[in-house]
């Protein structure tokens, strides 16, 4: 396999990274990340592999190399967390996780030496928090929203939990999981080295299932039970941390307990929160003026600043264009002045991660490097066709064409699988 230059190398991977619906803007800052993540050459074979999981063998192939070697080659990439090994039956299978939830975070998730943490999360702040093209096409760059916060349950009335559906419920999700991690948080921890670190505990993120397994195999998340799970959720709610994670009703890969200082999602809530980068739950925080005494509890534990004191008022008053529906400040009101009221929209949460992929990849125009490179979803000639007739479709047509598709057809499509 003939040798390419380091820069080449690295922009080669940026393309394959931005093949897949949640990409990364190129940057001098993004290169540098990389440079640090992977060695050149690691880079250069990377860029090389499909965005379906992949065998050995396909990858062997791939790189024109012996198995033996292939297979060497990919493990430290999976030790490193660069590449997830998910194991199924007797078959291991590889693939690239994007850079959130995905090799971004794992780089954070523990204490390492074999990469300076330090500079990258110098390098991390500049990308996520400065330069700002990153977060805005992760959480703003499709309709359908990549992440989506829960409530907190304690403050459910009798009403509200008529309301509510299981798969809105971070305590459904652990009690449904198969395997559990937790790990550190990847804000938090990008903070600490910046020394801009916040009161909140640091081992707070969990990963469910295969992609859980994946990490507790390389040591960088915690296998923990159920039990243990929600003790840490009930922690959590303590420190008014919200729960973040995928917006599926589904097989959700991770939860976040985040805080408004350190967090991605929260920073972009507070940056953008007009066009709400995060799914709300489906309640609102209401007043009871006449019980509110003004105190500002409320309005200290909300994480966006959502929550204010009138100062002609002297009354609690919520920004419901950005509020998150989370119940932090429910909690945190002495004299029971906010409770939860529906907000009356209907919420569609896709079935699972790949709907949710799917939907995020027609929304972004790249159906076709989904449809062309993993040929699971459909076969490769009909999906072909059809990702044909919407392309040839008149802008009203091609928009219409796309709500049924995300509405009806894949739904039903996926939603069992």
């Amino acid at each position: 396999m003939s040798h390419i230059s380091n820069k080449e190398a690295y922009k080669r991977l940026e393309e394959r990274i931005n093949r897949f619906p949640q990409g990364a803007p190129p940057s001098k800052t993004l290169y540098k990340i990389l440079s640090m993540l992977f060695s050149e050459k690691e880079a250069e074979l990377v860029a090389m592999l499909p965005i379906k999981p992949f065998t050995v063998k396909v990858a062997s192939t791939i790189w024109k190399m012996d198995e033996v070697k292939t297979e060497n080659i990919l493990q430290k990439l999976a030790s490193k967390a660069i590449l997830m090994d998910i194991d199924y039956d007797d078959k291991k299978e590889y693939c690239l996780p994007p850079p959130m939830i995905g090799f971004f975070e794992f780089s954070l998730m523990r204490t390492r030496e074999d990469i300076d943490q330090k500079t990258l999360s110098e390098l991390y702040f500049q990308y996520l928090n400065l330069e700002e093209d990153f977060i805005k096409d992760l959480f703003l760059g499709t309709e359908t929203r990549f992440g989506k916060v829960f409530v907190q349950e304690g403050v459910l009335s009798r009403q509200n939990e008529l309301e509510i559906m299981e798969y809105d419920r971070a305590s459904n999700m652990i009690k449904e999981a198969r395997f559990i991690t937790v790990s550190m948080c990847f804000c938090r921890h990008k903070m600490h080295h910046l020394g801009k670190d916040c009161y909140a505990p640091m081992e707070t993120c969990m990963t469910f299932g295969n992609s859980a397994y994946t990490l507790s195999k390389h040591g960088y998340g915690r296998a923990i039970e159920a039990a243990e799970a929600l003790d840490i959720l009930n922690m959590a709610y303590d420190y008014n941390l919200v729960q973040c994670g995928e917006n599926v009703r589904s097989g959700s890969v991770f939860l976040c307990n985040c805080c408004g200082c350190c967090c991605e999602g929260m920073q972009a809530i507070k940056n953008f929160g007009y066009l709400m980068p995060i799914q709300t739950t489906p309640f609102i925080p209401k007043v009871i003026e006449e019980s509110c005494v003004g105190c500002g509890k409320c309005a200290k534990a909300c994480p966006i600043d959502a929550m204010k004191v009138d100062p002609v008022t002297h009354k609690a008053k919520n920004d419901e264009e950005i509020c998150l529906g989370c119940g932090v400040c429910v909690r945190n009101c002495p004299k029971k002045a906010i409770y939860l009221k529906n907000r009356g929209n209907k919420i569609i949460t896709p079935a699972n991660t790949t709907h949710r992929i799917v939907l995020q990849a027609i929304e972004k125009g790249k159906l076709q490097e989904l449809i062309f490179d993993n040929k699971a979803l459909f076969s490769h000639r009909a999906m072909a066709a059809v990702l044909s007739a919407i392309l040839n479709l008149p802008p009203v047509k091609k928009a219409m064409a796309s709500k049924q598709l995300k509405s009806v057809y894949l739904d039903k499509l996926l939603g069992g699988k």
